[in-house]
């Protein structure tokens, strides 16, 4: 069952175009073809890839966010409650009304004390500034090294200057080394990601960033398996581009380098906005949908590309909505604006508004006995606890 299943899914006619078949893909001493098993080795690179990820943060990031004057916020801890605890952990993060009555009553505390303890619970498992800080100096190295090495494969290949050459002899278009060892290093940064995912720092667009590492991992590999690497060096590059300056805007941010971190976000805006809304849509949308058809006729490769490259492009036009809006309120508060994906802390805001009505609250009280007793003495008269009324209206005096 196994081999008919690996036979079906190995079917010339999904992978290659009419008339091509994986006799005409063969290696000679000469020439050498994208192999699907090349992609296997991408799995333990990536293991290789976290734990040099893991000793980077520790070993280097760390240490560089201390010195650069990194602290992490002091958390109020909630206290040990086991059915609060078990509620948590089995149940909800975020209990409704109802639930947070029944719960005062199984603890015997106010509904108030319940719901600031899943506040103090949920900020305690959110991520530190710190661990922020080294996740984005990872990422940030990487996507230089990245970068870089894209641009220093591609400078003197004639499709990335000319892009019909992409299509030129294609499917038959041989491997070079540099090529291969470029698509196995952004493939294996990718699966190490996937590996990292439920330790990473999630924001509100988790969902939007699981269907993008899917979609580029499917993508870079089929379009490994069918020779689509010239177009794929391409989107690779493209990408890498603008998060360059995501990552060291995220620094900055966390090291409270305000001017800085504006500045950057505002580069970053625009090499976004231009990369993945221009030139991604003509140098690869464009060009894989119409120039490829000068080539070879449709075929099922054809369009399972072209579906992930518009899953892509989806993604790019969701994200460019929040960078637009974060750049317009720029503009009109004068300071950039905190990052939409991010988790704020609750006690950033529900608890010092507690704190503020309790002040508030005994402000007005101290305030109301003192103007009271202030105005009774000014007028010459005693304390009115020392006084009481008459029925007909004298003073008696206690």
């Amino acid at each position: 069952m196994a081999r008919s299943l690996n036979d079906w899914l190995w079917q010339h006619e999904f992978w290659l175009p009419p008339g091509i078949t994986w006799e005409d893909m063969q290696e000679s001493e000469d020439v050498q073809y994208p192999q699907p098993h090349d992609l296997l080795l991408s799995l333990p690179f990536a293991l290789f890839l976290v734990a040099i990820r893991w000793t980077f943060e520790r070993a280097i990031a760390l240490p560089l966010s201390s010195k650069l004057g990194v602290r992490d916020k002091e958390r109020p801890k909630a206290q040990p409650n086991p059915i609060l605890e078990t509620f948590y952990s089995t149940r909800c993060k975020n209990p409704g009304e109802g639930e947070l009555s029944s719960l005062a009553e199984q603890c015997d505390l106010t509904v108030r004390k319940v719901e600031r303890w899943f506040r103090r619970r949920r900020n305690a498992d959110r991520p530190s500034l710190s661990k922020k800080f080294c996740e984005a100096c990872w990422r940030f190295t990487f996507y230089i090294i990245a970068f870089f090495t894209g641009l220093a494969v591609l400078y003197d290949k004639p499709w990335l200057w000319d892009h019909r050459e992409c299509w030129t002899g294609y499917p038959q278009q041989p491997l070079q080394p540099s090529l291969f060892w470029y698509y196995l290093l952004e493939l294996s940064f990718y699966w190490s990601l996937v590996f990292t995912l439920p330790f990473d720092v999630k924001r509100k667009d988790f969902k939007e960033q699981i269907v993008h590492h899917a979609a580029t991992i499917f993508l870079i590999s089929f379009s490994y398996c069918a020779n689509y690497i010239r177009i794929g060096t391409l989107v690779m590059v493209i990408h890498d581009a603008s998060d360059c300056f995501l990552e060291p805007t995220k620094i900055f941010n966390y090291m409270k380098w305000k001017k800085t971190c504006d500045s950057l976000f505002m580069i970053f805006s625009a090499v976004f906005l231009i990369s993945r809304l221009v030139v991604f849509p003509y140098t690869v949308l464009y060009n894989t949908y119409y120039y490829s058809m000068e080539i070879f006729q449709p075929f099922f490769g054809y369009y399972f590309v072209n579906a992930l490259l518009i899953i892509l492009q989806l993604l790019h036009v969701f994200w460019s909505c929040l960078i637009i809006h974060m750049v317009y309120k720029f503009f009109h508060q004068g300071t950039m604006d905190k990052d939409m994906r991010s988790d704020t802390e609750e006690s950033d805001k529900d608890e010092e508004r507690e704190n503020i009505r309790e002040k508030e609250k005994n402000g007005i009280v101290y305030f109301s006995n003192m103007t009271s007793n202030n105005y009774i003495q000014r007028n010459g008269a005693e304390p009115l606890k020392n006084r009481t009324h008459l029925t007909n209206g004298h003073v008696k005096e206690r």
